[in-house]
C-alpha cells in the first residue's frame, strides 16, 4: 500500500543541470522540486550547504551570495529522481528481450537493396546497420549480373567470315549488362564469371566445319574455343561450350562463329541456340 502515487516500474537516473552564471543570485531549475534538500548544488566543484548556501521551491532556486560569470555551477536531482523507460548503456541482454521483439513485427514480403538490418561489429564490440546490399555483398553475393539470351530468327553466317552472333531476345538480364548482342561487366562487379553457349547450325555439306568461341574486348578465349566437321550431307551443328572467365568492369563478353567448306551461307537455328552467364561467388 503507498500513500500518494505509487513508484512506477522504470528505469530511474539522477539528472543533472548546467547553469550558465552571471552576476546574479537567481536561477531557474529545469524540473520542480520540494526544497533545498532536493537537490545537491555544486559552484566551482564545491557542494554548498542546504539552506545555508541556497533556497530552492519549486523552479526557483536562489542562492545566498551572487555567483560571478566565471563560476562553473551545477545541480544533481536528489529528491526526485527522474524516471525513464530507457536502460541504462549496455545494461539490455538477451534475457531482458522478448521473442516478440522479431516475431511481433510486421512482416516483409520483400527486400530492397537499402533496407537495412541489425548487425554486431566485433572490431568496434557495438551494434551496427547494414544494407541489404552491402550485407550479401559481404558473405559473397548472389551470383548476379546473370543473363540468359537467345535468337529470335535464324541468323545467316556469311561463308568463311566470322560473324557475331546476333541475340536479340533476352529470357532475363539482373543487371541489363547485356545490349547490342554483348554483355558488358558492369562497375563494381568484376571477378570470375561462368559463360555457356549453344550454336545450332544447320549444315549442307559433308565437308564443312563449323567453329564458335567466346571473344572478350575483341580477343578470342582460348578455353571457349569449339570446332566440329560435318559428318555427312544435311547434319546438324551443335557447338557448346562452358568456360570461367575473368572480367574487369568495362570488359566486353560476345559469342562469334565462322563456317568453312562449301561456298555457301548457312544458319545458325533459334531452336537450341543460346548465351548465358552468371557472376561467380565464393572464389
Amino acid at each position: 500500500m503507498y500513500i500518494g502515487t505509487p513508484p512506477s516500474n522504470a528505469f530511474t537516473s539522477l539528472l543533472k543541470q548546467d547553469f550558465s552564471t552571471s552576476a546574479t543570485t537567481g536561477y531557474t531549475l529545469d524540473h520542480a522540486v520540494n526544497n533545498a534538500n532536493d537537490i545537491a548544488l555544486f559552484i566551482n566543484f564545491v557542494r554548498q550547504e542546504p539552506t545555508a548556501g541556497y533556497a530552492a521551491s519549486g523552479t526557483s532556486l536562489v542562492l545566498t551570495s551572487a555567483t560571478a560569470s566565471s563560476d562553473d555551477m551545477y545541480c544533481v536531482y536528489l529528491g526526485q529522481a527522474l524516471q525513464t523507460v530507457n536502460p541504462a548503456n549496455a545494461s539490455v541482454g538477451s534475457t531482458q528481450l522478448s521473442p516478440t521483439a522479431i516475431t511481433g513485427q510486421t512482416a516483409e514480403a520483400t527486400i530492397a537493396t537499402d533496407d537495412t538490418i541489425l548487425i554486431h561489429d566485433t572490431s568496434a564490440s557495438a551494434l551496427r546497420k547494414m544494407t541489404r546490399a552491402n550485407f550479401v555483398s559481404g558473405i559473397g553475393g548472389d551470383n548476379t549480373p546473370a543473363f540468359h539470351v537467345r535468337l529470335s530468327s535464324n541468323q545467316t553466317l556469311s561463308h568463311d567470315t566470322l560473324t557475331r552472333i546476333a541475340w536479340d531476345t533476352e529470357v532475363f538480364d539482373t543487371d541489363n549488362a547485356f545490349a547490342s548482342n554483348v554483355f558488358t561487366c558492369p562497375s563494381g562487379e568484376g571477378g570470375k564469371y561462368l559463360f555457356n553457349f549453344c550454336v545450332f547450325g544447320d549444315d549442307s555439306d559433308d565437308t564443312d566445319t563449323w567453329t564458335a568461341y567466346i571473344e572478350v574486348d575483341g580477343s578470342s578465349n582460348a578455353d571457349s574455343n569449339v570446332g566440329l566437321c560435318s559428318p555427312r550431307t544435311g547434319q546438324n551443328m551443335i557447338l557448346n561450350k562452358t568456360v570461367i572467365i575473368t572480367l574487369t568492369a568495362g570488359q566486353v563478353v560476345e559469342v562469334v562463329s565462322k563456317h568453312q567448306g562449301t561456298n555457301q551461307n548457312e544458319e545458325v537455328r533459334t531452336n537450341g541456340s543460346y548465351f548465358a552467364g552468371f557472376k561467380l561467388i565464393g572464389i
